[in-house]
């Protein structure tokens, strides 16, 4: 996939100062660690000695200033409310503006902070304008891609291994539009942990199960094409689906599709014979898919796996008197505290078959016995949290206190996501048009260059737009997609950025990105100048707030700020010429 944050957000990560400065340019203490976490350090030992706490208890209350179009800010600031033993809550602002007042001027400047002041509510702190860039630029120049990670943020943070599930189509079923939520949200998080050290694990877990193949094997026999099956089987297999499906209302099709399914679960040869042929040729050209929204698995899995340990997970919900029958035969799991039905999970049908609940039971204890994760994440649409709601409290309720640790990603739906042709049901039908449009719209565009495959760059760039607007919002919430927003090629839009970090590419290759000792900030104490390097000075923070709520709208805000920062190369006229400071700061 074109992932949103690593092309800037990695290489560019980090943040610094605003003001008129004064002093040294020499590092402060630890100025090997990053950037940020140097100067929050200085700032916590001054702190630590007024306030008469830990300096390691300061650090998380030492946020960076988010940076602003319209006046220039401080570097960072100190909650009062986070240091204080009545809360926020019990204080009156003006309380709060006075032990502010206070406690800054108690505090006085050195080589590090060269001003501090008083806010509402909080303490803020200036750094040395020289001080910072260059400590900002070695940083950025020192940890490249890696810049941000590094930060002590992430220190008390342990190094897991995480397993996640995500995209989970349905075998002999098109890619549904709705997958490629599920799809891009759990490659980000995946990413995500990855570049932050955790050792991840991908699961695509199919919908390979189940009652509808009995309806689809019936169907095949009487609509089925051995040829189209082989040419284009989603496709096909869909048409038949769709066939049956309108000749389902008869009874007699109703218990051939059930006969189907039986001889499914009793392993007759022919009939498992041709499910594996619709399974197997489904991954093939999923595989397709995914390849083209750059995006990988660890494991391929599914339901089909879970069926015979599925009767195993009922055996053990029956011995711990979990299992109850009701007078219709299923077996349901009493989930109300008072232990009156009240809530419940159907997890058997009435003939003693699994559903898919039973699976998924069967698929987290195999997943625990297999990889012995310390986090497991499910990535699947809002409409599903009742269902893992009961399946964590079902694992819980037959003693695996893991259940505790795994989570459930929810996003919402993306509505009128339509190609001109109509309403859009296959997520291959959203590529083809995102492309399609890109092209027209780089054809148009005077300022587009000769590249040598402009199909596959249209692609990537179209759907690079798709991914930031889709991860500007809450995932939980749903959005009105356009195609017209989405593929501007100017304002806070994908496609910008993906221009942005071409034209950052370029002034690399131009300028070079060697690694420099002397670096003359002096011509980068400009407002536009600071500006950026405050922003990247933040990147730590930005970083670590979307790995606790797993919301990639920190990193892709980030960027669009960062991206109307580009204005500055237009502002480094005084460091043309060949300096080493032009150099450094262009590879940025």
């Amino acid at each position: 996939m074109v992932r949103p944050s690593p092309p800037l957000g990695g290489r560019n990560g980090g943040r610094g100062g605003r003001g008129r400065g004064r002093g040294g340019c020499d590092l402060p203490p630890g100025g090997a660690a990053m950037a940020a976490c140097s100067f929050r350090r200085s700032i916590a030992s001054q702190l630590s000695k007024v306030l008469d706490l830990p300096p390691e208890n300061l650090i998380k209350s030492i946020s960076a200033v988010p940076v602003s179009k319209k006046r220039q800010v401080a570097d960072f600031q100190l909650s009062i409310a986070s240091v204080t033993e009545d809360s926020s809550r019990n204080c009156l602002a003006q309380d709060l503006q006075l032990q502010a007042q206070k406690l800054a001027e108690r505090l006085k400047c050195d080589a590090v902070v060269s001003e501090i002041s008083a806010g509402p509510g909080t303490v803020n702190f200036t750094i040395n304008r020289e001080l910072l860039a260059k400590t900002v630029l070695q940083q950025v120049l020192k940890d490249g891609s890696e810049y941000g990670v590094k930060s002590e943020l992430f220190s008390t943070v342990p190094r897991q291994k995480a397993v996640i599930e995500f995209s989970s189509p349905n075998i002999a079923k098109k890619f549904h539009i709705g997958h490629l939520r599920s799809t891009i949200v759990g490659n980000f998080i995946a990413n995500l942990k990855v570049a932050l050290g955790h050792e991840v694990t991908r699961i695509n877990y199919l919908g390979d199960w189940g009652m509808q193949f009995g309806l689809l094997g019936v169907g095949f026999q009487r609509f089925g094409n051995k040829e189209k099956l082989k040419s284009s089987p989603l496709q096909h297999l869909f048409e038949v689906y769709v066939q049956i499906n309108k000749a389902a209302e008869d009874e007699n099709t109703k218990e051939l599709a059930k006969d189907f399914f039986r001889k499914l679960e009793e392993h007759d040869e022919q009939t498992l014979s041709l499910w594996k042929q619709f399974r197997d040729l489904s991954i093939k050209e999923y595989i397709q898919i995914y390849k083209r929204l750059g995006v990988h698995f660890d494991e391929y899995s599914g339901e089909s796996f879970y069926q015979e340990k599925s009767q195993e997970v009922l055996k053990m919900l029956e011995d711990k008197g979990l299992l109850q029958k009701t007078t219709k035969g299923t077996g349901i799991v009493d989930l109300s505290e008072k232990k009156d039905l009240s809530s419940f999970s159907t997890v058997m049908r009435s003939d003693g078959t699994s559903l898919y609940i039973t699976r998924d039971l069967a698929a987290a204890i195999d997943r625990m016995n297999k990889h012995s994760w310390d986090t497991m994440i499910y990535v699947t649409d809002k409409s599903q949290s009742n269902h893992f709601q009961h399946l964590f409290q079902i694992l819980k309720l037959m003693g695996y206190d893991w259940a505790e640790r795994c989570q459930h990603v929810s996003f919402g739906l993306v509505q009128g996501m339509k190609t001109r042709r109509g309403e859009v049901i296959f997520l291959e039908d959203v590529l083809n048009e995102v492309r399609s449009r890109m092209l027209q719209n780089m054809a148009s565009a005077k300022t587009t260059k000769e590249i040598e495959d402009p199909m596959e760059t249209a692609e990537k760039v179209g759907l690079a737009a798709l991914i930031i607007q889709d991860f500007r919002g809450l995932l939980s919430s749903d959005y009105q997609f356009s195609w017209d927003r989405a593929l501007q090629s100017r304002g806070d839009t994908g496609v910008f950025l993906q221009y942005t970090h071409a034209r950052l590419h370029s002034l690399e290759q131009m300028h070079g990105n060697k690694q420099l000792t002397d670096v003359n900030v002096a011509c980068l104490q400009e407002p536009d100048a600071i500006s950026v390097l405050q922003h990247l000075l933040r990147y730590d923070e930005v970083l670590y707030r979307s790995s606790q709520d797993l919301q990639p709208k920190h990193i892709v805000s980030y960027l669009l700020t960062l991206r109307w920062k580009r204005l500055l190369e237009r502002r480094l006229a005084c460091c043309s010429g060949g300096s080493s400071s032009s150099a450094a700061f262009r590879s940025l």
